[in-house]
This record gives structure tokens, C-alpha cells and sequence, in this order.
């Protein structure tokens, strides 16, 4: 069994992954910023599964994160760089520029810190896989009003393809890309519910639940660690297939 660590690890898919590693009997070491949702999370989740505070954008923070895990678990085997976060749906010149840093500094950075701490500790452990999150803007595809979260996502895959051509010996990356999942990020910024509802048919179309996807994602986290892996959820020929069955397969992902 592996010990896989995981940034942003108590909500969404970073949680989804965690309860999935651990049903399957992995040992997990999973952060937050947010110290009662943290501490909450540790409360529900069963079996090897150390809880921490930590934040992404600061490197010493995901240093301790790194030898808490390794002195709770021996070593990390697996590190999945997860945690993002979105903004709301303004052109760039209006967004505040607290925010703008903030996903920057949360999606782009936070994912160099990650790297860096756990490549380094890997080449001293003598070998381990790094895992890092596409989302959307990282195949080029712009959407308006996202410029700043697609801009860091495009950053992390071209970050990730970079990386795999210096890794030191026994440590490889890759790219995990979920493709739409239902989470607070997906619908996150909708000001105009018109929009809203109309965004929601294509969702229900493409998109899928973290009980559908998180399993899936966690189960390639630890079987498909060559160096330079790309794995997608959401492959081209899944949207082709999805969109031709829409018209008899009506689905409702959304709460009313």
C-alpha cells in the first residue's frame, strides 16, 4: 500500500480521493487552511489519515506538512498538489487585485512549493511520484471572466511537462485532469442566474459528481506513476459520446 499525501484535501476531490485511497486501504496525509474544517474532516475519515493545517502559498508550511507525514507514515510515496481555488466571473481589469494574487498565488505557487518540497524529499527517499491538477484553461481554451484561474491552470501543465525533463532519479510527475466535476469551484461566480442555468445544461451534459470521479482518479494516482503521465477523465471521444446521448439521457447533477 501506498502513503499518498494530498494539498487541499478537505473538500471536493482532494477529500474524494482521500476517502477512496483510504477505502482501499492506502495510508493518507491530507491539508487544509481552514483548521475546523481540518479538524472536522480527521473526525469523519477512518483508518491511516493524518489531518494538518497548511497553506499552499507558503513553503515552509508545506515543508512541516511533508515531514508530518513522514514521521507519521515512514515516507510519501504519492503527492497530489490539488488544492486551487477560483475567483468570480469578471474581466481581469475588474477583479480586485487581492484576488488575482490570491489564485495566483494559491493555483500557481502553491503548486511550485508542492513540487519543489516533495521532489526534494523524494530524491532523498529515493524515488516517489508527483502528481499536479489540470483544470480548465489548461488545453488553451479561454472562457470569459476566467482569464485568471484559466491563465494558472495553462501555467501548471506547462509547469508539470517542464518538470518532467529534470526530475532526479526514481521521481516522476504528471498531470491529473479531472475534467468537470460538481464542486463549489464549478458553478462558483455565477452573478446572473440566467447564465447560471444555462452553464448548468451543458454541466449536465459533461460534468459528474466527486462519488464518480475521485474513486477513478485515486486509483491511477498509484498505479500510473511513469514520469510525464497525462491522465484525463474526461477524454475527447467521453464529450463526443455524451453529447450525441444527451437527447435521450436527461441527467440532473444540481439540487433544485
Amino acid at each position: 500500500m501506498s502513503t499518498v499525501a494530498i494539498t487541499g484535501g478537505t473538500r471536493g476531490i482532494g477529500l474524494g480521493m482521500a476517502r477512496a485511497l483510504l477505502g482501499s486501504g492506502h495510508r493518507v496525509a491530507l491539508c487544509g487552511v481552514d483548521p475546523e474544517r481540518v479538524d472536522k474532516v480527521r473526525a469523519e475519515l477512518s483508518g491511516d489519515v493524518l489531518a494538518v493545517v497548511a497553506d499552499v502559498t507558503d513553503h515552509e508550511q508545506l515543508q512541516r506538512f511533508w515531514d508530518a507525514a513522514v514521521c507519521e507514515f515512514g515516507r510519501v510515496d504519492v503527492w497530489v498538489n490539488n488544492a486551487g481555488i477560483s475567483h468570480e466571473r469578471k474581466p481581469l481589469w475588474q477583479l480586485p487585485v487581492e484576488t488575482a494574487r490570491a489564485v495566483v498565488d494559491t493555483n500557481l505557487l502553491g503548486v511550485l512549493h508542492g513540487s519543489a518540497v516533495a521532489m526534494n524529499g523524494m530524491a532523498a527517499a529515493g524515488g516517489g511520484h508527483v502528481w499536479n491538477m489540470e483544470g480548465l484553461g489548461s488545453d488553451g481554451r479561454t472562457v470569459p471572466g476566467l482569464t485568471a484561474y484559466g491563465s494558472t491552470k495553462r501555467a501548471v501543465t506547462y509547469l508539470t511537462k517542464a518538470l518532467a525533463a529534470e526530475t532526479p532519479p526514481g521521481v516522476s510527475v504528471g498531470l491529473l485532469s479531472p475534467g468537470m466535476v460538481v464542486t463549489d469551484l464549478l458553478t462558483h461566480g455565477y452573478d446572473d442566474p440566467a447564465e447560471l442555468a444555462k452553464a448548468r445544461k451543458v454541466f449536465n451534459i459533461l460534468a459528474d459528481t466527486v462519488d464518480t470521479v475521485a474513486p477513478w482518479l485515486a486509483q491511477q494516482a498509484v498505479t500510473q506513476t511513469r514520469n510525464g503521465a497525462h491522465v484525463r477523465w474526461l477524454t475527447t471521444s467521453k464529450v463526443i459520446g455524451r453529447f450525441a446521448l444527451a437527447p435521450l439521457r436527461r441527467r440532473e447533477l444540481f439540487d433544485a
